[in-house]
């Protein structure tokens, strides 16, 4: 036990609930103000990124249009279907995707992994993205590209700083502009140069085969896609805003939860078909390596309307794109790296310091020139990031209806094993043997399939794992609260509970038992506590009864609870 007159004080910008947007924690329902139509379009308006643009013109130059349009589409559903159930469950907990991968297979410091998968995709899109833009500065202003590196880095972290409340400002106002400026170039060749469409289904690029099908095209060119399966996460920072779904919000609510979760890879394919076209568009005039571009693309796309200004308008729409999309990787990166050292140092400095941490590593990578080894890096981290996502997916979408993983999402440290097998086992076996496959292990079909096989196995192990371990690695302790997780209605209890620690109200479902504190604590506390030694987690979960407690419903929390607080010798 510890001397109860211990507190913990979090100053500065920890304390501060506009800077920090709860970035370890559930977002409480006083917090989430916002309507369903401003999450929806904050987080759509984080998908304004032109890495698409050069993406499907990196495909397409690389492999042929027939093999770019198949990659596109293909992966476009596999990322729709994959980012409904993560969408649904962020929205319905009010969790970031770090804080959802804890309870979904992974366990508490198991999901530190996928903190750091998770971070690296911020930064290195980031830093694609900062590319992007820092070419546009180059074209229009002269502007050297490490100069422009500069700036494209350092030029998001004032609006970063305030979150959810800057972020949603600027999304909302500057995405009209931007969704007409980003259809002018293809109206334009439309009216001007129809055929130019035909023509755009018979370019080969660099492909040995020209404009064919071919499953080693194909397999490569969505492995490139597919490294953007790890944008729900993303997505799912913002979702976790959402206003609780009731009888009356219930149309919009959904509306939004799938067009701002999974539907942004509607826009996303439409962007990377568009920057496939762009890309044969423009080889003519610039080249092949040029083509991928998305300055070029634009600038030649909108030049048969604007014969004068017509580079001044497409660096002023890169920039504003770029700024749209960085704004959510710095964010996102931000919260990642904050779960990430609070679980491995128990410390707090705050989530603004880690803004610095990620955009300077995008920095460098920028500076190092990732741009021109676009297909290589994507293709790489693709089998990384799919295996995390699959292992989720399954866990979401096949253990929870099986009734081998709680019917819940439980985030907090002192209710989770430090690893769960069934996620973290699943993931790894998995990404381990599509990266050997993609360094050309298995042949070279295995290796333009790469992210098909890590999505397959993460699939097949996570529920073989999970009934072989009978879920008891889910839930290290029941939960002992005697106030209920959940309403009558099914729905998180908004009851606020103080914290023993740092003494500050949060409400109940951010919040858990702790014996070593002889009280209530809140989940950021509970994870900065150094000396505790997972104490209220010694008994084991054989001793807590948990194959019980996978089956159990929201409604019968209450009554477990109390059952837990006498088998510790406590009363509830």
């Amino acid at each position: 036990m510890t001397d109860s007159s211990i507190r913990r004080s979090y100053r500065g910008w920890a304390l501060n609930e506009t800077l920090e947007d709860y970035s370890l924690r559930y977002a409480p329902k006083s917090f989430r103000r916002w309507t369903p139509y401003v999450v929806a379009t904050t987080a759509l308006g984080g998908i304004a990124y032109l890495a698409d643009f050069a993406i499907g013109g990196s495909i397409a130059v690389t492999h042929g249009v027939p093999n770019a349009i198949a990659a596109i589409l293909v992966t476009a559903m596999v990322v729709f279907v994959t980012g409904i159930p993560i969408a649904y469950y962020s929205a319905r907990y009010a969790i970031d995707m770090d804080l959802l991968t804890r309870g979904a297979g992974f366990g508490y410091l198991g999901s530190t992994i996928t903190s750091l998968i998770y971070a690296s995709f911020t930064f290195v899109f980031f830093a694609l993205e900062g590319s992007i833009m820092a070419q546009a500065l180059k074209s229009g202003l002269g502007l050297p590209l490490p100069a422009g590196y500069l700036i494209c880095a350092f030029i998001v972290i004032p609006l970063v700083i305030f979150g959810m409340t800057a972020l949603s400002k600027l999304q909302v106002w500057t995405q009209p502009v931007w969704l007409l400026l980003m259809v002018a170039p293809f109206v334009v060749i439309a009216v001007k140069e129809p055929g130019r469409y035909a023509d755009w289904l018979h370019f080969g690029g660099r492909h040995p085969g020209g404009a064919t099908f071919t499953l080693i095209g194909f397999g490569l060119g969505a492995g490139v896609a597919l490294s953007l399966i790890a944008q729900i996460g993303e997505q799912a920072d913002y979702l976790r805003f959402m206003p609780e779904k009731t009888r009356d919000n219930r149309l919009r609510w959904w509306t939004a939860v799938i067009a701002a979760g999974p539907g942004w890879v509607v826009l996303g394919a439409l962007k990377q078909l568009g920057g496939a076209f762009l890309a044969f568009y423009v080889a003519h005039e610039v080249g092949l390596t040029r083509a991928v571009e998305p300055i070029e693309q634009y600038t030649r796309g909108i030049g048969g309307w604007l014969h004068v200004g017509a580079l001044a308008v497409a660096v002023f729409f890169v920039v504003l794109s770029q700024i749209k999309i960085n704004v959510t990787n710095a964010y996102s990166g931000s919260l990642s790296w904050a779960n990430f050292f609070s679980r491995t140092t128990h410390r707090h400095p705050g989530r603004v310091v880690w803004i610095f941490f990620n955009v300077g590593i995008a920095l460098a990578l920028m500076e190092f020139g990732v741009f021109g080894f676009l297909n290589t890096v994507l293709g790489f981290y693709s089998n990384v990031a799919i295996a995390w996502i699959g292992a989720v997916v399954a866990d979401l979408v096949i253990n929870k209806p099986l009734k081998i993983s709680p019917s819940y999402i439980e985030f907090k440290r002192a209710h989770l094993h430090n690893f769960n097998p069934v996620g973290f086992g699943s993931m790894l076996v998995a990404s381990a043997v599509s990266i050997a496959a993609f360094f050309g292990a298995f042949g070279e079909l295995a290796r333009a399939f790469s992210p098909f096989i890590a999505i397959a196995l993460a699939f097949v192990l996570s529920p073989v794992i999970a009934i072989a371990t009978k879920g008891r690695y889910y839930i290290a302790r029941p939960d002992e609260l005697p106030e209920p997780l959940f309403t009558d209605e099914g729905l998180l209890s908004e009851t606020s509970l103080t914290c023993t620690v740092c003494d500050i109200a949060y409400e109940r479902p951010d919040v858990a038992a702790c014996p070593f504190h002889e009280g209530t604590i809140c989940s950021l506390c509970c994870s900065l506590e150094a000396g505790c030694h997972d104490v209220c987690k010694r008994n084991g979960p054989a001793d807590l009864g948990m194959p019980v407690l996978l089956r159990t419903t929201p409604e019968a929390l209450e009554k477990r609870g109390a059952v837990a607080f006498s088998r510790l010798g406590r009363r509830p």
